[in-house]
């Protein structure tokens, strides 16, 4: 394929070809707002019919890594902005800054999650067989918990057993939320990681100086990826970890 410069040969122009590629990238991201909505439609009817369950594994996350991980994102939505309209007025090393500090907090906010897992593995909230949603209320020095909170969570697993039928239901249905919390955030860490490695690509390309006023496509494109990424989370905090809470 004949290429000049920048411009591949089935174009006429730059300006031809980013349009291009920027409604390549929209039609991809609408395929993803597909998929995402399959995921979130069938975490939505789940919670309406096992609301108590699901209120019970959703106190059961830790408010404040999720609460942190969404700063965390947040900022680097910033940055990523940054390492745009770098781009655009030809800001070389601000680009390459930019876009690094975006990587460090996408790689910021994949480690709290492992920890998040780690919790969950310790707690005995991994779907499966040795799955015990009152594992915490009945060792409480195990995971931490006190006080209020411990009398909260007995008052909230005493109340679940009732409602769902005993704690053979409770655990099956708490293990329905637990399952949904690991496929959709682990599904979003998966789009976390592909970004990671796009961020990566634009780091060494930018080093080179390769993206300016003239030519910024990626820059833009995995931009636009990586919002898109973003906004997944701001729709996965609430539903995952704000719904029912008890914040006192």
């Amino acid at each position: 394929m004949h290429r000049t410069g920048e411009l591949f040969g089935q174009y006429k122009t730059l300006d031809q070809q980013k349009e291009t590629a920027t409604l390549g990238m929209w039609i991809f991201l609408v395929t993803e707002i597909l998929f995402f909505g399959g995921v979130f439609l069938t975490y939505i009817i789940n919670r309406h019919q096992f609301p108590t369950a699901f209120g019970i594994g959703g106190n059961m996350l830790d408010l404040n890594l999720g609460f942190f991980n969404t700063v965390v994102l947040i900022a680097s939505s910033f940055t990523m902005a940054m390492s745009v309209w770098s781009a655009q007025t030809s800001k070389k090393t601000l680009v390459t800054l930019s876009l690094i500090a975006t990587l460090v907090l996408g790689t910021v906010f994949l480690g709290i999650k492992v920890v998040e897992y780690k919790q969950k593995f310790d707690h005995h909230l991994i779907p499966g067989h040795s799955f015990d949603i009152t594992y915490c209320s009945k060792n409480p020095s195990a995971c931490g918990i006190s006080g209020k909170a411990l009398d909260d969570e007995v008052k909230e697993i005493k109340e679940g057993i009732e409602t769902e039928g005993g704690v053979t239901a409770l655990n099956a249905h708490a293990q329905l939320y637990f399952s949904l919390y690991f496929g959709m955030t682990g599904l979003h860490a998966l789009h976390m990681i592909v970004g990671a490695g796009l961020l990566l690509w634009l780091i060494l390309e930018s080093r080179k100086g390769r993206f300016d006023a003239n030519y910024n496509t990626p820059v833009e494109n995995i931009g636009l990826y990586w919002h898109f990424v973003d906004i997944v989370w701001i729709f996965l905090f609430p539903l995952l970890y704000l719904i029912n809470r008890h914040l006192a």
